[in-house]
């Protein structure tokens, strides 16, 4: 059980979700604001994704994250910015018979550089790394992270003094990820998110996770998340574990049956369940100060 945990929120992902809750943030001022909303509600960090505010589906424009950066470090808000670095490992393939040439129009492939971009020009506290490859949810995409991309952007993420959050979607992503440690690419505290009940990774029953939470790094820092109707749930399966919570838009759309949810609310639901079991939340300067993080101010360039 932990009973200092933080509160991470996912604010609003990629999915085609928009359309189905209206609070769904997907303008850089939309996005910003709920980072802000759930700061005020408990979060102690912001988990970020940007949305083309033409068509609300998921971007990688530098500009875009750099508006929702610099609007949440003017609002003075303490509140960890965590950047995904996700972006651009995209590969859906043709048909099943064809399964070449590749869906250009779905695939998002560039290198290592480029899928840092935004992280090497805002320098946020945090930014994330999908610790391996696997078939995501139904048809032909795969989530593409090669050995030797990861290698290459944790070596770039380590030289500009970020945070990487290691997410970790089975178990043998767990085995890279030691491998990396193993590496020097990976620095103290190794801060890792296990992400649950996502097709085809890890289940989110308990089992599962437990299996996932004995085979983590000595000395890791852990949260845990699964999706839809197991978010809250794994709220309390997340602390149970030793772990800390995600909560968010990016992977849950609704506080109840039929009502859609606000990021706000999420997060307010976390902090009653972790409350409720008798653990205490941690503000932001002292998550920054356990995982050993620089605080960022003021807009970059």
């Amino acid at each position: 059980m932990n009973w200092d945990a933080f509160i991470t929120c996912a604010v609003t992902g990629v999915g085609d979700s928009a359309g189905k809750n209206p609070h769904v943030p997907i303008t850089p001022e939309q996005i910003a604001g709920a980072a802000i909303e759930a700061a005020k509600a408990g979060a102690a960090i912001a988990h970020i994704h940007v949305r083309d505010t033409a068509t609300g589906k998921g971007a990688r424009d530098v500009a875009l994250y750099a508006e929702v950066v610099r609007r949440i470090r003017e609002s003075d808000t303490d509140v960890i910015i965590n950047l995904t670095a996700g972006m651009g490992g995209d590969i859906v393939f043709g048909s099943v018979e064809q399964p070449l040439p590749l869906n250009m129009k779905a695939t998002d492939m560039v290198g290592a550089e480029e899928r840092l971009a935004h992280v090497t020009a805002l320098l946020p506290e945090i930014c994330t790394l999908d610790c391996g490859s696997m078939n995501f949810a139904e048809g032909d995409y795969v989530m593409t992270n090669t050995p030797g991309t990861l290698r290459a952007m944790a070596k770039r993420v380590q030289a500009l003094g970020v945070r990487p959050e290691i997410e970790v979607f089975d178990t043998g992503h767990l085995v890279l990820c030691k491998q990396l440690i193993k590496e020097g690419l990976i620095d103290d505290p190794v801060m890792i998110q296990l992400c649950m009940g996502i097709p085809y990774g890890a289940p989110d029953d308990p089992q599962t996770l437990m299996a996932m939470v004995n085979n983590l790094p000595p000395g890791a820092v852990h949260s845990a998340f699964s999706i839809g109707r197991m978010q809250l749930p794994f709220a309390a399966m997340a602390l149970l574990s030793g772990g800390n919570i995600r909560v968010g838009l990016e992977d849950n759309i609704w506080l109840s049956r039929g009502v859609p949810a606000t990021n706000g609310q999420l997060v307010e639901r976390a902090v009653g369940i972790t409350q409720g079991m008798g653990a205490r939340i941690m503000g932001a300067a002292e998550v920054r100060a356990k995982l050993k993080l620089e605080k960022r101010v003021g807009a970059m360039a």
